[in-house]
């Protein structure tokens, strides 16, 4: 059984005891979390499409931990202008996993 979520603006085809790297939650390390946001639902072939999301469907997960991801550099140059400037971001992180799929 797997599903596939929207969180973050992003989608992520899960199952039941994956771990994940999503977009940073407000929610506290140890607790779980609901994602009601579910748009579709593979039940051993019996597959669910919402229109846009299931109505009756949630992925329920752990959230263990909280992180920042790998420091990603911005190089920006002018040739002849002697124009430099470098800037680097790192990402807030939340790290699920996912505990069942309801629906």
């Amino acid at each position: 059984m797997y599903a596939v979520v929207e969180t973050g603006g992003k989608q992520y085809r899960v199952s039941a005891g994956d771990k994940l790297e999503i977009e940073r939650l407000k929610v506290e390390a140890g607790k779980p979390h609901t994602f009601d946001r579910v748009l579709l639902v593979n039940n051993e072939g019996k597959v669910t499409i919402g229109a846009p999301t299931v109505a009756a469907a949630s992925v329920v997960a752990d959230v263990l931990e909280h992180k920042r991801g790998v420091k990603v550099i911005s190089f920006k140059m002018k040739r002849r202008k002697g124009y430099h400037k470098t800037t680097g971001h790192r990402q807030e992180l939340t790290v699920v996993q996912i505990k069942e799929i309801k629906g």
